[in-house]
């Protein structure tokens, strides 16, 4: 009978050595040119002022600036000691802000990497954060798992208002873009949340707006993401194991979803494709008009937690604290799919256990991924 020489196997069952073995075999892919950090990656956006940089929050509890040609860190803006869940830009671009562990709003200036005006008012993690201007005025909307929203004024740091509704805490916000092509006096906020709701609400907030009726009912647990697509519809991704298109013609009904094996972490809109991302590793491409499976990118060997659209190609970010590209060129899109039908994955070598996670590995992922209400 063979015996393990590793002392942490001794505390392992076997299903878990078999899970560990199968990342460590997948994760010296080079698939999707891995960038490769030191700490599990939350979320990721774009550089607004220069094209093929991107900013991810790490869970270390550091923003970080990465070239994706070369994949080298140009700047780290430091400052939390917690993970940092979500980053933003102020709308001129010049100021950066994080969302944290901590329950504050962090902020940096961006050619100085100086911090700035820190944002307080929540009482759990901050989860989502974004900008906008209203009415002429900078602002600042941060949604918590205190299942509050709240409005900062960017230049003062003060409240605005405090925006409540969910039961639960909130996931992700988007503002409706199209709320933004009128006289820039007012806009509206579609806020996810924990306990399935979708919600919608005025900034500034108008006399009523809490009402039932304003619930979006469409998933069966947890919204994580919400994207709206160039024709103004809403994307969503959930726990439930679907990304669903609520179209704003038919008053935000779905009309088309996509059945995926775990939950749904993000999706994104480029057409004629859908991407997703899910906890199961893989970035999905789906046809925007059928909803057919077109391909998937395997590469990450941890849950995939963000997707970014940069020109032609997904950028995809992942608790295995790697960042990959992967091409939506339709020449490149046809290869990757010829070249997976040819030959297995790499990390087929180790047959794959489904949610075979030690038990520690369970706890740290639910702690940097779920609420904690």
């Amino acid at each position: 009978m063979s015996r393990s020489a590793h002392q942490d196997d001794f505390f392992q069952t076997t299903a878990s050595l078999e899970e560990s073995n199968r990342k460590a075999a997948k994760s010296r892919n080079t698939q999707g040119r891995p960038i490769r950090l030191q700490s599990k990656i939350l979320a990721v956006a774009a550089d607004p002022t220069r094209n093929g940089f991107v900013y991810v929050a790490e869970s270390a509890g550091a923003v970080r600036r990465v070239a994706l040609e070369t994949g080298e860190s140009d700047a780290v803006f430091k400052g939390p000691t917690a993970p940092v869940t979500s980053v933003c830009f102020s709308p001129d671009g010049k100021l950066l802000f994080a969302g944290s562990w901590d329950k504050t709003i962090w902020s940096w200036d961006v050619a100085t990497r100086q911090p700035k005006t820190r944002y307080q008012g929540h009482t759990d993690f901050v989860k989502s954060v974004t900008t906008a201007k209203v009415g002429g005025q900078d602002v600042l909307i941060s949604g918590g798992a205190d299942a509050e929203i709240i409005v900062f004024d960017i230049a003062s740091g003060s409240r605005l208002h405090v925006l409540k509704g969910h039961a639960r805490g909130i996931q992700d916000l988007a503002i409706d873009p199209l709320s933004l092509e009128s006289d820039n006096s007012k806009l509206v906020l579609f806020s996810a949340g924990s306990n399935r709701e979708i919600r919608r609400f005025n900034i500034p907030p108008h006399a009523g707006d809490l009402s039932d009726q304003d619930a979006l009912l469409v998933h069966e647990t947890s919204v994580y993401k919400l994207f709206f697509d160039a024709d103004g519809d809403l994307w969503t991704a959930s726990a439930d194991k679907t990304a669903k298109c609520l179209v704003r013609d038919s008053d935000w009904k779905s009309d088309l979803v996509l059945q995926h094996p775990d939950f749904v972490r993000d999706v994104v809109v480029q057409e004629p494709w859908v991407v997703t991302a899910c906890r199961d590793e893989e970035v999905r491409v789906w046809n925007k008009g059928t909803g057919e499976l077109h391909h998937t990118f395997s590469g990450h060997f941890e849950e995939v937690t963000g997707l970014l659209l940069v020109g032609t190609t997904i950028v995809s970010v992942s608790i295995d604290a790697t960042i990959r590209q992967w091409s939506l060129k339709p020449d490149d899109l046809q290869r990757a799919k010829e070249e997976s039908q040819k030959k297995k994955p790499e990390d087929e070598d180790v047959p794959k256990q489904e949610s075979m996670l030690t038990e520690e590995e369970e706890r740290e992922l639910a702690e940097l991924m779920e609420d904690d209400d």
